[in-house]
């Protein structure tokens, strides 16, 4: 085994490197994201159907079938799923490169702006002056928005938040995005419930991670949970989803390798 592989061994079997769950648990309960009527029909709830469980109906194993929508908790979304990253023969979760789940992640806390203002966004400049305190963010590396919003989760209501005027959550401005794919990032991850901010329906061009991200070929995260965690810089993130045919996207386990 090479020295490298064999360090990571040892630190893990050591407790130096500490595993963090960045996953929300996955069930009935799950918030799910509310689209307009007169664009498209709203993910339908996660079910979990009961084939079997020991005694009459085994009689030894225990099993379920599921039905859930791709983008659903915390979830990745592939190039596919959006109109810009349509025509990318890589871009659906069976024939992305592996290589691609597994990457160096920066975390930017806004958690405080985010407690102040539900609307709050994060913009270019306010991702130079993260750069400028903890170092520049590489080509090939995730970056995640930390706001604490995973706290939210376990209501519905409170974690979408919306009102008459539509949801009011944090993220990323036009030109956060633009600047993240000059520098040619591999992703981007929030805590809310998409990678987009609540009111980026109204944005130029409109809910530009989405749009920004998949145009160039790049993954988003959503729903993260625990980004309080991991530290500015040296988290891995490992978020890899299901190997899905023809698959926009896709529930995940993401964890960070962190050290203790």
């Amino acid at each position: 085994m090479p020295a490298t592989l064999t360090q990571l061994a040892t630190a893990l079997s050591s407790g130096q490197i500490r595993v963090v769950d960045c996953t929300a648990t996955l069930g009935p309960k799950t918030p799910l994201l509310k689209l307009p009527p007169e664009i498209a029909d709203d993910t339908p709830p996660i079910e979990i159907h009961q084939i079997s469980k020991y005694g009459d109906r085994g009689p030894f194993w225990a099993w379920n079938w599921l039905k859930l929508g791709e983008h659903s908790g915390t979830h990745f979304d592939a190039p596919h799923h959006w109109i810009t990253g349509r025509d990318y023969p890589d871009g659906a979760t069976d024939t992305i490169d592996a290589q691609n789940f597994v990457a160096p992640a920066n975390v930017i806390d806004c958690s405080a702006q985010a407690a102040e203002n539900p609307d709050f966004l994060l913009t270019a400049e306010g991702v130079k002056a993260w750069e400028a305190e903890h170092g520049e963010i590489g080509a090939g590396e995730w970056v995640l928005m930390r706001t604490d919003w995973c706290k939210r989760n376990h209501d519905e209501a409170l974690y979408l938040n919306a009102d008459e005027t539509g949801p009011h959550t944090p993220g990323p401005s036009a030109d956060c995005v633009r600047y993240l794919m000059e520098k040619k990032v591999l992703g981007w991850g929030t805590e809310c419930i998409g990678t987009d901010a609540g009111a980026a329906g109204g944005f130029e061009p409109p809910f530009p991670a989405h749009n920004l991200l998949h145009a160039n070929n790049r993954y988003g995260l959503a729903s993260l949970v625990n980004l309080s965690e991991l530290p500015p810089k040296g988290a891995i993130l490992i978020a890899a989803p299901l190997k899905i045919e023809a698959g926009t996207g896709s529930p995940i386990r993401a964890l960070a390798l962190v050290p203790a």
